[in-house]
């Protein structure tokens, strides 16, 4: 299945591409050096959402977390969006921006092995 974005989320997108924090450049480093042959998108359009990182073979999105979803309504806002994308089939990984910076490693085999893991299940 294709998830298209709306006109609004991939203006957002791009905007976001040019914009992306410390621990998000690092895991895109990351994930495209990911020995599995995995494709990953950064800062992709859904919908009116923008996923930090999308791997479409998988169906998962991967998003990075700084401390502002921890704050006001942030974490309602989150729990929406998820479930909305977990509807469409995706599957939701979320890492907090400091375990981004601290365990680079352990994050990106967690996220490789999900991947495989998904893409295994379709076969």
């Amino acid at each position: 299945m294709r998830l298209e974005g709306s006109g609004s989320g991939k203006r957002n997108a791009k905007r976001l591409r040019k914009e992306m924090t410390p621990p998000e450049i690092g895991l895109w480093l990351a994930l495209r050096q990911n020995g599995a042959g995995l494709h990953f998108r950064k800062q992709h359009a859904v919908n009116d959402y923008v996923l930090d990182f999308y791997c479409a073979a998988a169906e998962i999105a991967i998003e990075v977390d700084g401390e502002a979803h921890a704050r006001g309504d942030r974490p309602e806002r989150d729990a929406v969006r998820d479930a909305w994308l977990a509807a469409q089939g995706l599957c939701v990984l979320r890492y907090p921006a400091i375990e981004v910076l601290t365990n680079m490693e352990g994050v990106v085999r967690q996220i490789v092995e999900v991947a495989l893991g998904r893409l295994r299940n379709e076969s």
